[in-house]
């Protein structure tokens, strides 16, 4: 790839980070340079030592100041006194007003361009040492009529002995008042350089302040990205990535960001900053070059251990990089000697040396000649497997480099294998991907690392991450080998199907599976896996029939199958296929799922059963089950190491959350799924759906569009059909109280009809109710009832509690007497709460207040209106709850008017939520355990717990619990 990078900014790109991790040297280096003192900044290349002068030069403190800047370049041979000479050159517009002595004449050989000004050559000296000493006597007496307060000598490590030497002479001069200050490298200041004589102790006339800058830890690297795009989104997890590869080196930092953003392997979503799989980073050409200007000036032996070091990556000992550089013992030991002196390598643990950072090791191993690199690593694996226990995964890297395929191809299976074993099935994607992509393998061969890759995909515990799109590309060339086996043709066109659920490609997936089921026909095992997908009603153009079908044939197949794992799966993806599409018999498979699992595997299939029974169970409103199959899947999870879907899980409590009205807290869980780097697409829009619900409900509006219009945006893009993904409710409550009943019929109307055509009435609970409401609004009433109808008898004989007062909400909606209809209502009202879903209840109730006044029971109704409007504006449901006191005022009812200082606070006294924390840490739970009991983020859970301290003075937990025991406040401690 082209190494020529073009930086554009604009206000989403980057922006210069901010002077991070430096407050103290920064406060240091003002205070010296306002004394008039030797301040000497030292630290390794790209350390930030530039940037520190920059800032404090522009210090309000030091403002005015006349600095001479002298900045030594990189030169094998630098002219004497250049830098200097260089620095000065910027004054020549002021040397017609300097008033100097005949001494200034000296510097005529240094400025040939200012004979104008300068006064005539002196007579020559025979004695150097008095020429050189004149020389700098007049360079001093010009700095003084120049009036210079702060000179610079910037790369001092790279300075002329007679810059060094006029420095030496300046610190030593009295009466000077200037303050002078040196940045250099420590390590490439070379043996018996005068610098060495400058840093090495204070000077006798001034005073001096050393700063050594150190590399950034976790937590300020994070800052520094921050401070790039101006955002709090950049996770633990991605700052800790940096710092592994950057050593918190601030140029290579910024540089690698800047990198990764001009690939787009970092990108900015509606949540914030997100990246991409980046395991492997490009070594930015800032960072590069300045690695090989270090390791060019060493000399050849110890370059050669550099690049066995680099080719190795992983710590090594002298033997081994003996064998790897081709050196022999005397000559590895000076070149490690001479490499560890230099910066460029440390030693990581006893007779073990690597790289200080990866980037360094990776600039110089890409500057090894092509050829050159083989032959390293070819060498370095012919060494590794001599040993007692061969590392297969080091020796499968150093195969592949090398270009040995065949011994490549041996070690990365049995390096899967092992992998697999561990349950650390990302390794074994990302190695059956690399294998099977970069190398051309026979049929036979190929048949086998495709077949691997696929079972890996499926059953690894890890998010994909940015894998996905690459595993289905490499299984889509692959099923286009004219040469492959029908049988294999049949199991990969299954893998690469469930792939495409994975990914969200429905239509695709649907289409490659039905073209694979005659290949199937010998394997029933996977045939049924193949139909349980097919079965799945995600996709918008099957009617329910045809998904049923496939669901039916399964069924038929199941005792055919006899693997504990395979019967797991069977049962959970049948049980939600069934559960989607409205099915009763669902259930019934849902309890066949067994409790636990006798393997690894197992216990992940029936976690992810377990996990999409409660999901469905909230969609059908049996919130108590919810509950049961949630927590038991999160048992399994944390059992199995099942980290793929925990996400998904902390969204179906989350979402279970909002129906139950528990909002506290819930708009940090929702933030931080919607902004996850291990989520899939479909996680994070129901997250950020949940975020818009919970603002139209808090009274924001205007954000709650916003939100809602690009989930739907994204949903619609994505061409099928998540009965968990409605933001068209939402968003046409907000339309239908603008006055745009036309748009909001427009948004629900093709959903609608689309559930009609499926015949998954289940999908209509929350979404009928609101197109009601818009049909009316735009006069076409007569279509109410029919939809109400409709409704009703798709649901009948179904134990849906959800539905079933989403169908009397329906039936009160189309009901033709307003006191018929208030009758309903209330009975609506009821069976939401009953669920419970109190939000829902409340709109029901505030309905039903509006038939009564329709049907003149005007003091009835104001008592429903009045008790709903107290209730919505204690759940936190601002929104609803001024529109409702809206319409209590035009009734002529007093409503006190909302507080809109933001929330109330308890004063002194511990929130009900803060007494609920306590309790829970009395009985000596962890943050993490809180959070997902009560459905928080831990970060909501330590700051409730932060104010509970400081409002009781405490500062640990152990007296927290100690205190409120002793203000009666654990009294009721839950069991």
């Amino acid at each position: 790839m082209n190494e020529i990078h073009v930086r554009r900014r604009s206000p989403s790109d980057a922006l210069p980070p901010a002077l991070i991790g430096r407050d103290d040297a920064m406060a240091a280096m003002v205070a010296a340079v306002s004394q008039d003192a030797l301040v000497l900044v030292e630290g390794e290349a790209g350390i930030g030592k530039s940037r520190l002068l920059d800032e404090c030069l522009a210090d309000p403190a030091l403002r005015g100041r006349t600095v001479l800047m002298a900045a030594c370049p990189p030169l094998r041979e630098p002219f004497p006194l250049g830098a200097v000479v260089d620095g000065l050159r910027v004054f020549d517009d002021r040397l017609g007003e300097l008033a100097l002595s005949p001494l200034a004449g000296a510097l005529r050989t240094l400025f040939p361009e200012w004979a104008a000004w300068l006064p005539p050559a002196l007579e020559a000296l025979p004695d150097p040492q008095e020429t050189r000493h004149r020389l700098f006597r007049a360079l001093g007496e010009l700095i003084d009529a120049l009036g210079v307060d702060v000179l610079v000598v910037e790369d001092a490590h790279w300075a002329d002995t007679a810059t060094l030497d006029w420095l030496l002479t300046l610190t030593t001069s009295r009466g000077a008042a200037r303050s002078i200050v040196v940045t250099y490298r420590p390590l490439e200041v070379g043996e018996g350089s005068p610098l060495l004589r400058l840093t090495s102790r204070p000077p006798r006339n001034m005073s001096w302040e050393r700063i050594a800058l150190e590399p950034l830890d976790v937590p300020q690297t994070g800052a520094l990205v921050k401070s790039m795009f101006a955002t709090a989104d950049v996770s633990d997890r991605f700052a800790a990535f940096l710092h592994e590869h950057t050593g918190g080196i601030p140029l290579a930092l910024e540089e690698t960001v800047r990198l990764l953003r001009a690939r787009r392997d970092i990108f900015r979503s509606e949540t914030g900053w997100r990246r991409r799989i980046t395991e492997e980073l490009r070594v930015p050409p800032t960072v590069r070059d300045s690695v090989l200007e270090r390791v060019t000036r060493l000399d050849p032996a110890t370059r050669a251990v550099l690049e066995a070091a680099a080719v190795l990556e992983a710590p090594a000992g002298e033997a081994l990089i003996a064998a790897v550089a081709d050196l022999d013992e005397a000559a590895v030991q000076d070149g490690l000697a001479v490499a560890l002196a230099s910066g460029l390598l440390r030693e990581s643990g006893r007779g073990a040396f690597c790289f200080n950072h990866v980037l360094a090791s990776r600039a110089v191993a890409e500057a090894t000649p092509i050829p050159s690199r083989r032959r390293l690593h070819h060498r370095a694996a012919l060494a590794l497997r001599e040993g007692e226990h061969p590392p297969v995964v080091r020796l499968c890297r150093h195969f592949r480099e090398s270009g040995d395929v065949e011994e490549w191809c041996r070690y990365a299976e049995a390096a899967s294998e092992l992998a697999m074993e561990a349950g650390d099935g990302h390794t074994t994607v990302a190695m059956m991907l690399d294998l099977l992509t970069a190398a051309d393998h026979p049929v036979e061969r190929l048949v086998r690392l495709a077949r691997r890759l696929g079972a890996a995909v499926s059953v690894t515990a890890e998010p994909l991450l940015g894998l996905g799109e690459r595993v289905r590309a490499a299984l889509e060339e692959t099923l286009a080998h004219p040469g492959l086996p029908a049988e294999a043709r049949g199991e990969l066109g299954l893998r690469l199907g469930r792939l495409r659920f994975h990914l969200g490609e429905f239509e695709a997936a649907m289409a490659g599976l039905e073209a694979a089921m005659p290949d199937l026909a010998d394997r029933p095992d996977l045939a049924v896996q193949a139909m349980l997908l097919l079965a799945n009603p995600m996709i918008r153009a099957w009617p329910r029939a045809r998904h049923l079908e496939w669901a039916g044939r399964a069924e038929r197949l199941f005792p055919l199958v006899s693997r504990p794992v395979e019967r797991a799966a069977f049962l959970s993806h049948q049980a939600a296929a069934l559960l989607c599409l409205g099915e009763e018999d669902g259930w019934r498979v849902a309890r066949a799922l067994p409790a636990d699992g006798d393997s690894r595997l197992e216990r992940q299939e029936i976690a992810r059963g377990r996990l999409m029974a409660g999901q469905f169970c909230t969609l059908w409103g049996r919130h108590d089950d919810a509950h049961a199959y949630l927590d038991s899947s999160a048992a399994l999870v944390e059992r199995a190491g099942y980290r793929r879907i925990e996400d998904v899980l902390r969204l179906a409590r989350a979402h279970l959350a909002w129906h139950a009205g528990h909002w506290d807290g819930l708009d940090d869980v929702a933030a931080e799924l919607a902004g996850s780097e291990t989520a899939d697409e479909a996680t994070r829009l129901e997250a950020r759906m949940i975020l818009g619900c919970l603002d139209l409900a808090r009274g924001v509006p205007q954000r709650a569009e916003q939100r809602l219009r690009e989930v739907l945006a994204a949903s619609l893009a994505r061409g099928h059909a998540d009965p968990f993904i409605f933001p068209d409710v939402a968003l046409a409550r907000i339309l239908l109280a603008r006055g745009e009943p036309e748009a909001a019929v427009e948004i629900t109307g093709p959903m609608l009809e689309m559930i009609a055509r499926k015949d998954v009435w289940l999908w209509a609970t929350e979404l009928l109710p609101v197109h009601l409401d818009a049909l009316l609004a735009v006069g076409r009433r007569q279509e109410r009832s029919g939809l109400a109808a409709d409704f009703a008898a798709g649901m009948a004989g179904r134990d849906a509690p959800a539905a079933a007062a989403a169908v009397v909400t329906c039936q009160a909606m189309v009901a033709a007497d307003p006191g018929a209809a208030a009758g309903l209502f209330g009975r609506a009202a009821a069976m939401w709460a009953a669920l419970p879903r109190p939000y829902d209840a409340l709109l029901a109730a505030e309905r039903q207040g509006r038939r009564l006044l329709d049907a003149g029971e005007r003091e009835r109704a104001l008592t429903v209106l009045e008790e709903s409007q107290r209730e919505l504006a204690a759940l936190g449901a601002r929104w609803d709850a001024d529109r409702v006191a809206h319409l209590l005022r035009e009734q002529g009812v007093e409503v006190a008017r909302p507080w809109r200082g933001g929330r109330k606070g308890y004063g002194d006294r511990l929130s009900p939520r803060e007494v609920e924390i306590v309790r829970l840490v009395a009985l000596g739970w962890t943050n993490k355990r809180i959070a997902e009991s009560l459905n928080l983020s831990p970060r909501t859970v330590e700051r409730h717990l932060s104010a509970a301290m400081r409002k009781l003075s405490v500062a640990t937990r152990t007296a927290l619990v100690t205190t409120a025991a002793a203000d009666g406040l654990l009294d009721e401690t839950p069991t």
